[in-house]
């Protein structure tokens, strides 16, 4: 180590034991490092069974620290699976650890875990992740200490969310209990992660998916055999209002990321009665099948007149319902695709109080959030009507301020131009400035029309 550690940060990282023995240890090595190097700042954590885990260890390390490295010592008797694989896969290091050193050629090394687990993983019964079982907190803590746009954060926090209930339907248990396998490694966090950088970057005003190319037969996982869809991908079409198109491949097309994915991004099923293409995107899989696997994206602009699309307006009176209900059903109602909700208080015959639901979506949601409406509350009925709408046109900016980006939507209709800022910007900086969240909004605002002034 140089002797400048100021800028250095130590993870020392144990495997982690149920007997407070194991704690004390490293605790003691702890203390050992950061009399040794006092300059540099020494954490802490386990791979499983204690805490902190890693996603905890390295935010203390990095929080409030201007670090330039971390330096990993793993804290064992001697050099194994954990220290030559799991490690660096568990921190999305590439080393060239070969399998065939593993004697018998089998990990006879086996941990007994008390959840849940997720079928989102490899699904060619090579499952080589051995203990990245994050929960949902976990990925959620990694994911909001990534220094990412409020826009991409909320995407991939809402991608991960929407797994995360499909596992626990499919399961049976709390949305706590859920663990991920695969898509709580490293890379998987990063494929999410990269997929709601690239949509936030482009901020397209609509995405559009025709529909998903499923195969049939099974598969098989660490749950032994199941069929294609597999539970969690049917749960999230189901839950979403995504349609799956057969193809008669054998084999899994769609995978839980994926699907969560579409449904986390997609605003319509049907493409425009015309556009142009300005560009294409190209991805391929890995497997062969009797077609070729591709996904193909385009990026289409329509008339610039072309300012009116169709809604769909849900609408019934509820006379016995609750009020915690009624904000339950409104919060699934909108985490299910919902426009924009609203309830407002009537009286009904026999002058009894009630509330007047009121749902806007459009047709590739309709169908769910009409069934969320029957099961959530008491009604019985839903008038619903399709309406025609002129919208704005709307784009965002992301600005470089004195306490970090923010977001700001621009909406503009001929020569009329509102700007607002994004709710989750103006909260960032009134946490850091101090300011009220209204105000903060308003100096994002200011900032953008700053920066934007015509010369």
């Amino acid at each position: 180590m140089t002797s400048d550690l100021s800028k250095t940060g130590i993870l020392l990282l144990s495997h982690g034991s149920r007997l407070d023995q194991g704690k004390k240890v490293i605790e003691a090595y702890t203390q050992m490092y950061k009399e040794e190097f006092p300059e540099a700042i020494v954490e802490y954590g386990f791979m499983e069974m204690r805490e902190p885990n890693i996603p905890q260890s390295i935010n203390k390390l990095t929080n409030g620290n201007d670090l330039e490295k971390i330096i990993v010592v793993p804290v064992f008797v001697a050099h194994g699976l954990h220290t030559r694989r799991d490690i660096p896969k568990l921190l999305g290091i590439e080393n060239d650890f070969d399998e065939s050193e593993i004697s018998g050629g089998h990990h006879e090394h086996h941990h007994d875990h008390e959840h849940a687990h997720s079928h989102d993983h490899d699904h060619t019964g090579e499952h080589h992740h051995h203990h990245e079982h994050r929960g949902l907190p976990e990925i959620l803590a990694i994911i909001r200490s990534g220094g990412l746009t409020p826009g991409a954060r909320a995407l991939a926090e809402r991608i991960f969310q929407i797994l995360a209930e499909a596992e626990a339907k499919a399961h049976g248990v709390p949305l706590d209990q859920v663990h991920f396998h695969e898509v709580g490694a490293v890379d998987s966090i990063v494929d999410i992660v990269s997929a709601a950088v690239c949509l936030d970057n482009l901020a397209p005003d609509e995405v559009i998916v025709t529909g998903l190319s499923e195969g049939s037969g099974f598969v098989r996982c660490q749950h032994g055999m199941i069929p294609v869809p597999v539970p969690a991908v049917l749960n999230i079409v189901q839950a979403h209002g995504l349609t799956l198109v057969p193809t008669g491949i054998q084999g899994e097309l769609v995978t839980p990321t994926g699907a969560a994915i579409v449904a986390a991004i997609r605003t319509k099923e049907t493409l425009p009665a015309s556009f142009k293409c300005t560009r294409t995107g190209l991805g391929a899989g890995k497997r062969t099948y009797e077609r070729p696997s591709l996904l193909r994206a385009m990026m289409l602009e329509t008339e610039e007149n072309d300012e009116k699309d169709t809604i769909w307006k849900l609408e019934c009176n509820i006379d016995d319902c609750t009020g915690e209900a009624l904000g339950y059903c409104m919060g699934k109602l909108l985490r299910s695709g919902a426009r924009d909700v609203h309830y407002i208080p009537v009286y009904m015959k026999k002058n009894r109080p009630a509330y007047q639901l009121d749902v806007i979506c459009d047709d590739t949601t309709r169908e769910t959030l009409e069934n969320i409406i029957f099961a959530e509350t008491t009604t019985i009925g839903i008038r619903r009507c399709r309406m025609e709408r002129t919208v704005m046109k709307r784009e965002f900016a992301t600005i470089a301020t004195g306490y970090g980006d923010a977001t700001v939507k621009i909406c503009r209709h001929g020569e009329i131009e509102k700007i607002y800022p994004e709710y989750e910007s103006a909260a960032v900086i009134a946490e850091k400035s101090g300011m009220p969240v209204g105000e903060a909004g308003a100096w994002i605002v200011q900032k953008y029309k700053e920066g934007n002034k015509k010369a």
